[in-house]
């Protein structure tokens, strides 16, 4: 395969929060490929196929029904999907280990190795396999001994083309992303094979966002871009407690030092913490890699942006307490937003369920709201943090409304950036809580001076 494939056919194996978005704009960008997304998730699936997508981003909505039944299709019929593809992207989940070997830092890559065996026992002829999920550096090396090991009949090329998306404006950022990564051996088929994928994105991306390297550079680039992401948002959490005890505006100080061009002022937003699918996962993962490598001070260094972001939901959560004259037991806590941000139905990570979880233990009885967030997952993410069904059943309430939810509370902690949150009567809200009413901005999106005049008392992250 030292001519590039002209791609007439994709399977994406995994219809998750990557795979199904980014198959559905490819669609939409290439009409004449056909793109086959597949998951033995039956439910899954349905949801695709339906209109109540799994995945909520704005405008996706649209985007699938403008190709959906077209040249996209979503289906469980996933041996036949991949022996009909000339392209194989492979968007499955690496989560964090949590047994054996590297477990609570190390990606495991069970599902990747599930991925590679079926592609090798289905695949007959050349094909390309694109790694799509985030996985340590050197996976696209087991991925071909797989696939060398147990396909009789095909001829493999692997890449790496990691995602940049950004839950909540992802089809913003797959309609103008601001590069596209491919990597791939540094030989004539591996020069064909990422050439091929090019080909595909240029039918939408200027070629000048489209960077090719290595495979091993690619792998490792994702990792870094979301470690230095994460960093920043550590370093300014680590500021907002120091703006606190000073006197400072956390928000000053950022806006100081954004202005800054070798800064820049993105990612400098002070809040209860980072949470998400990638972050932290990431991270713990570059620290593994770092330790398996001989490198135990670079993992220290890293390792310390995920203790801050623990150590600021820890410190929110206490703020809360000590501040409603050190307890909240039977006490009612209004709680707003649950995802990790907004314009997302993800609460991966989130630090809405730290918070929570700290409360309940504390006694506090939560009233909560999320506009997006589903009953059942609220429910399943506080169970595996630890709080059980009879103290989920006693002591939180999920609302229909952020006002509900404020109602007779004694406290109200905003713990994602809804839109909505930023415009509700606080009048109303005022006069239907316990006095004194306090409020606990974590996004600090909402108008301190404003509230503080009708009668609040506000936490804000790091105002002194």
């Amino acid at each position: 395969m030292t001519t590039p494939t002209d791609v007439k056919r994709i399977c994406c194996i995994g219809a998750g929060y990557v795979g199904g978005p980014t198959m559905a704009m490819i669609a939409a960008k290439c009409p004449d490929i056909r793109v086959d997304v597949c998951d033995i998730n039956q439910p899954r699936i349905d949801a695709w196929n339906s209109d109540e997508l799994p995945v909520y981003e704005p405008g996706l909505d649209e985007v699938v029904a403008g190709a959906r039944g077209k040249n996209l299709f979503f289906t469980t019929a996933v041996e036949e999907s991949i022996a009909a593809a000339d392209l194989i992207f492979v968007s499955v989940g690496t989560p964090t280990k949590s047994y054996g070997i590297g477990a609570g830092r190390a990606a495991d890559l069970c599902y990747i190795e599930s991925a590679a065996r079926m592609i090798a026992e289905n695949a007959n002829g050349p094909k390309i396999i694109v790694e799509k999920s985030t996985i340590p550096v050197r996976t696209a090396e087991a991925i071909r001994t797989i696939l060398a090991a147990n396909s009789e009949n095909g001829q493999f090329q692997v890449l790496s083309n990691p995602e940049f998306l950004a839950e909540g404006t992802a089809v913003e950022d797959l309609e103008a992303p601001d590069r596209i990564l491919i990597g791939g051996e540094r030989t004539p088929e591996g020069d064909a094979a990422v050439e091929s994928l090019v080909r595909v994105y240029a039918n939408w991306v200027p070629r000048e966002r489209i960077l090719t390297t290595n495979l091993w550079s690619s792998e490792l680039s994702k990792l870094v871009a979301n470690a230095f992401l994460a960093q920043r948002i550590s370093s300014i959490n680590a500021i907002s407690a120091l703006c606190e005890e000073t006197g400072a505006d956390v928000d000053e100080v950022a806006r100081a030092i954004g202005s800054d061009s070798r800064i820049g002022p993105k990612f400098l937003k002070a809040s209860v913490g980072f949470g998400g699918s990638c972050f932290q996962k990431d991270i713990l993962n570059l620290v593994y890699l770092c330790d398996h490598f001989g490198l135990p001070e670079v993992a220290k260094y890293w390792n310390s942006v995920v203790t801050m972001n623990d150590w600021q939901k820890e410190r929110f959560s206490t703020r809360i307490v000590k501040t409603l004259f050190n307890t909240v037991r039977g006490k009612r806590i209004g709680v707003l937003g649950f995802a990790f941000k907004k314009d997302t139905n993800d609460t991966r990570e989130s630090a809405a369920i730290y918070v929570c979880r700290d409360l309940l233990l504390e006694g506090a009885n939560i009233a909560l709201y999320d506009p997006k967030v589903p009953v059942s997952t609220i429910r399943a993410d506080l169970n595996y943090v630890g709080i059980s069904d009879e103290v989920i059943d006693k002591q939180l309430t999920i609302c229909d409304s952020a006002v509900e939810a404020t109602k007779a509370a004694h406290g109200v902690a905003v713990l994602t950036e809804w839109d909505e949150f930023k415009t509700l009567d606080f009048d109303t809200i005022y006069d239907n809580m316990f006095k004194p009413a306090f409020v606990f901005d974590g996004r600090n999106i909402l108008p301190h001076d404003e509230l503080r005049a009708k009668g609040f008392e506000v936490y804000a992250i790091g105002k002194g």
